[in-house]
């Protein structure tokens, strides 16, 4: 697979049937490896372990309805209160990261509400946060870490 802005780690991979799948730890299971996936673990592992997100805050393939439309979103993280926090949207690394692909993330928010949006295709990751009085938002230089999400919580 390609190489990522991303760390590198240790990937469980299998092959079924001239299939290659990976393990996710968040749902685990083995999913298709697809560029996109190889990217969702990767950021998934990101943030666990250079942002400190608690992997038990962090869910995969999050069903929503939207307009009355069942759509998912790739990842969702949570507070404590098991309350959305952000919304991270995932793409193979030769999709090129344009409006569209925010305003695909931005439709998921009208549902859930998130202070923050990330869209990654492993090469190029950008993360805004929404400012709900001012109706707008701004992007951040860094991806936060989980304490930085929710600084007023207790650990």
């Amino acid at each position: 697979m390609l190489k990522l802005n991303l760390p590198s780690y240790n990937v469980k991979v299998k092959k079924i049937d001239d299939k290659l799948f990976v393990f996710d730890g968040l749902r685990k299971k083995y999913v298709a490896l697809t560029p996109e996936e190889w990217v969702r673990q990767h950021f998934i592992n990101y943030l666990v372990t250079e942002k400190d997100y608690p992997s038990t805050l962090i869910a995969n393939e999050i069903q929503i309805n939207l307009n009355n439309q069942k759509v998912r979103c790739d990842s969702v993280v949570y507070n404590r209160n098991i309350q959305p926090l952000m919304i991270i949207e995932y793409k193979a690394p030769q999709v090129t990261v344009n409006q569209q692909v925010f305003d695909q993330i931005a439709k998921y928010n009208i549902v859930l509400k998130v202070d923050f949006l990330i869209v990654s295709n492993g090469l190029e990751h950008y993360c805004c946060k929404i400012d709900y009085e001012k109706q707008s938002f701004h992007f951040l230089k860094d991806i936060p870490s989980y304490e930085e999400l929710n600084p007023h919580v207790e650990k």
